[in-house]
């Protein structure tokens, strides 16, 4: 059965992310309650759940929309409306819809301005190449984009701003299966260059790929925090998708919040 270490009991004060104790409730019970995990320098950290188990309230939280009814969230150890926080931290959210008025370039450059990231053309032109959005439709207002070509766009404009922290709500959403490996090679990209990425996915295939630890909400609780692999293993499941479905059908134990 998986653990939550000592070190995930505590606030870290140098972690890209440290949640202890979090709740969210919306007046109607807690939504989320007792979450807490904290999330390493460099790691590619997924989030699981079925719909409405809380994920995007727990994100919200993270991102300083919403109050949480109990606990602390912390990003680089400030609190997540500090605007140390903020500045270290981009974000994409699960329907992402660009401004229409604007390019896909003209956002992409807006986007780095409120970072402070330099503005590169020729740089934003060879990683479009990198996740296959043709070059020409960067200079097309984004009106004229398909679902997928929107999303491409907008993790452009969170990729490259190069912040310490990505949070990705659903970031291979609309994509085809070449569109979703380029997509994966770029978070591995950012990885290497020392990022930390926090991601939602339903496509767990992806998780199982890229991830390094996942965690699993169930219940408003964490059923899981640990490797792709020791899902797998104490599930005795090959796939992680099966090895998902099967952990959160599992009754609990008693006292045993994160197990």
């Amino acid at each position: 059965m998986s653990k939550t270490s000592k070190k995930d009991k505590t606030l870290l004060v140098d972690a890209p992310l440290s949640i202890l104790g979090l709740a969210a409730d919306y007046g109607h019970g807690n939504v989320i309650e007792d979450i807490t995990f904290n999330v390493e320098s460099g790691e590619t950290f997924g989030l699981m759940g079925l719909n409405g188990v809380g994920k995007t309230t727990l994100i919200k939280i993270l991102l300083g929309l919403m109050p949480s009814s109990a606990g602390e969230a912390k990003i680089f150890g400030a609190k997540t409306l500090d605007k140390n926080s903020k500045k270290k931290l981009a974000y994409l959210p699960e329907r992402f819809e660009p401004p229409y008025f604007l390019s896909g370039m003209e956002f992409i450059r807006f986007s780095l301005s409120l970072y402070g990231t330099t503005f590169d053309e020729n740089e934003v032109l060879e990683a479009a190449d990198r996740v296959a959005l043709e070059r020409k439709a960067l200079y097309r207002r984004v009106h004229t984009y398909s679902k997928g070509m929107k999303q491409k766009t907008g993790l452009l404009g969170t990729l490259l701003t190069k912040c310490p922290l990505m949070i990705l709500d659903e970031p291979m959403s609309g994509l085809d299966p070449r569109a979703r490996a380029c997509i994966k090679d770029e978070i591995v990209s950012c990885k290497k260059q020392g990022m930390t990425i926090f991601l939602s996915s339903h496509i767990l295939a992806d998780m199982d790929e890229i991830c390094d630890r996942v965690a699993i909400i169930n219940d408003t609780q964490l059923q899981f925090l640990g490797t792709p692999k020791a899902l797998k293993n104490e599930m005795k499941e090959t796939y992680l998708e099966r090895a998902f479905l099967k952990k959160i059908d599992t009754p609990k134990p008693k006292n045993n919040k994160a197990a």
